[in-house]
């Protein structure tokens, strides 16, 4: 099929990019040169969170808003730069009085409210670990974090913490839980506003080697507990960066990036990489609906937006009137990550705001956007884009062995860009089968056409991306098994026009239950509230044997295949089934 290319012009271009000419700088790109966009202290150290924030707490930008807020409630709040280097300062003290040291972890267990924000830059600054979790996580999800972390620290607030103290008493680390919004209750729960009053107003940010641990991040797999992956204080390098070439960020610019500090984009995007290329945030603590969206884009002058594929395929998918009642002439960027943008998703960007979405490639892992549609080239509607300058991705084959172009393969990125994953906590092993001959292995197939443009065919695994989210299927199997009704559970993701990939789950029933609708949705509120609202199935079929290998492991890939009539393969390891 002939693929349609939307060339770049005046019309779509309403400013010069940042990067201006990107086969030019690919070919002479150093990372040494980037280097001295970033502030360093003697002996190469680094803070990720004092080149985010203090240093424009310094610059011209002291008094410039850094963050827009706007709570479920419609509450609105401003924090300057100086604003939030203080408060981050403030809780890194408050860790300090604590005993919270170097490399110790601290976890926040909150809706996308201030106290996330300046708390997760407080404990970079301290030299601790920072940790998120989404607010929508059940008591078992939390237990897996919070256990493999050994989290001293769990910051919360009165409405999530009946799930933590759910089990509290599993966990043999946690020290402190600090309430953001309620009382001290003993000498294990805090409150935070107590704290913070009595901390200093000052604080020198720990000097960091770079590639000592910043922030960690559960992301869950096929199989087995979700994985603590590890990022450096050197990420922001990168981050920096594609803030600046990839999302086109500027001073002038409010920017609005839609994504959650559970997931990597809230972080590198919304704290990190777009704080320190100087530009104002806007965050929204609601839900998604549609005319609340386009009325912070109106009411914010928002000028670049960062968002998810499935809330834009809602968005076209929704009452186009809408768009009519509010001024979008401020827009000037939008960008898409979390799964693959389809190209009707891209011309509808065009259609109802006069500007295309772009999409772009990256991971948990990566720590930051490794190959993106930049504003200065032509989109091909479906592509994933072009390499960043500085990495270098390829296509090869189970061996290692690059491929030609057009020959679909695993996607795979050179090792040791300034954002890659340090490690998978506790988890040595698992951190080495991420790499062949020299290269990063990311999981996804893809191939290269002839003009450098890369195109994703699919996962090389199970893990299921829903509405942007990657979701296990073991987490869900796990949380299903948990019910009385239910012996065995296996999950996999099946493709949906709106959300990517909708959970299915295929269920065996205990004795003395049968089969019923009731039944379905009694087991989905059930995940819902054991595991996380993303997370459970939207569909349950009830059979009698779930396909296994003779070892015990569940054939998800059979599963799959007779959902979607597709050849099942090789059955010859099967248990009769």
């Amino acid at each position: 099929m002939e693929k349609k290319i939307i060339k770049k012009n005046k019309a779509l271009l309403k400013k010069s990019p940042n990067l201006a000419d990107y086969e030019k700088t690919y070919r002479s790109f150093a990372w040494s040169k980037v280097e001295k966009e970033l502030d360093w202290f003697e002996g190469k150290r680094l803070n990720a969170a004092y080149n985010a924030i203090d240093r424009n707490a310094t610059n011209f930008r002291k008094n410039k808003v850094a963050m827009y807020w706007e709570g479920n409630q419609g509450e609105k709040k401003k924090f300057t730069f100086a604003e939030l280097a203080m408060l981050s300062s403030k809780f890194a003290n408050v860790l300090k009085r604590l005993k919270i040291d170097r490399g110790e972890r601290v976890f926040f267990f909150l809706p996308r409210i201030p106290e996330l924000y300046w708390g997760f830059l407080g404990t970079l600054k301290r030299g601790a670990i920072a940790g998120t979790l989404f607010a929508a996580f059940g008591p078992q999800a939390l237990l897996d974090r919070l256990d493999n972390s050994d989290a001293r620290i769990l910051v919360t607030n009165e409405a999530l913490l009946p799930r933590v103290l759910e089990i509290a008493s599993k966990l043999r680390y946690l020290e402190k839980i600090i309430l953001v919004d309620g009382e001290s209750r003993s000498k294990k729960i805090l409150s935070l506003n107590r704290l913070m009053k009595k901390a200093p107003e000052e604080y020198q940010a720990a000097e960091m080697k770079p590639t000592e641990p910043a922030f960690m991040l559960y992301t869950s797999g096929t199989t087995g507990k979700p994985k603590g992956v590890v990022h450096t204080h050197q990420a922001i390098l990168h981050e920096h960066l594609t803030a600046k070439w990839v999302l086109d960020l500027r001073d002038e610019d409010v920017y609005w990036c839609t994504a959650d500090p559970g997931w990597v984009t809230g972080i590198a995007y919304n704290i990190l990489g777009s704080w320190s290329v100087g530009a104002s945030s806007l965050v929204f603590e609601g839900r998604f609906d549609p005319e609340t969206w386009y009325r912070l884009i109106d009411e914010y002058n928002v000028s670049v937006w960062y968002t998810a594929p499935t809330a834009i395929r809602m968005l076209a998918a929704g009452d186009q009137e809408l768009l009519k009642k509010y001024n979008f002439s401020t827009l000037r960027h939008l960008a898409s990550v979390g799964e693959p943008l389809n190209p009707e998703a891209v011309w509808w960007g065009l259609k109802a705001f006069g500007l295309p979405f772009h999409d772009n490639w990256w991971q948990t892992e990566t720590g930051g956007i490794l190959i993106a549609n930049f504003p200065c080239l032509d989109i091909r509607p479906g592509s994933m884009g072009k390499p960043v300058p500085g990495v270098k991705a390829g296509i090869i084959n189970d061996k290692g062995e690059e491929l030609a172009q057009n020959e679909i393969g695993n996607l795979a990125i050179r090792p040791n860009w300034p954002s890659m994953m340090k490690k998978i906590w506790r988890r040595p092993k698992k951190y080495r089968s991420y790499f062949i001959n020299d290269w990063y292995l990311s999981g996804d197939l893809a191939y290269r056409d002839k003009d450098g443009y890369f195109w994703f065919v699919g996962r090389a695994d199970d893990v299921i991306k829903t509405a942007g989210e990657r979701v296990g299927p073991f987490e869900v199997e796990s949380a299903l098994v948990s019910h009385p009704a239910v012996i065995e559970a296996g999950v996999i993701g099946k493709p949906d026009p709106m959300r990517g990939e909708i959970i299915k789950a295929f269920v065996v029933l205990a004795k003395n239950y049968q089969p019923s609708e009731a039944l379905k949705e009694k087991l989905q509120k059930y995940v819902k509230s054991h595991l996380a609202g993303h997370a459970y199935p939207r569909e349950i079929d009830f059979i009698k044997l779930l396909p296994k290998t003779r070892s015990g492991k569940i054939v998800r890939r059979f599963l799959k295949a007779q959902e979607l009539g597709l050849p099942v393969g090789d059955t010859s390891t099967l248990v009769k089934y």
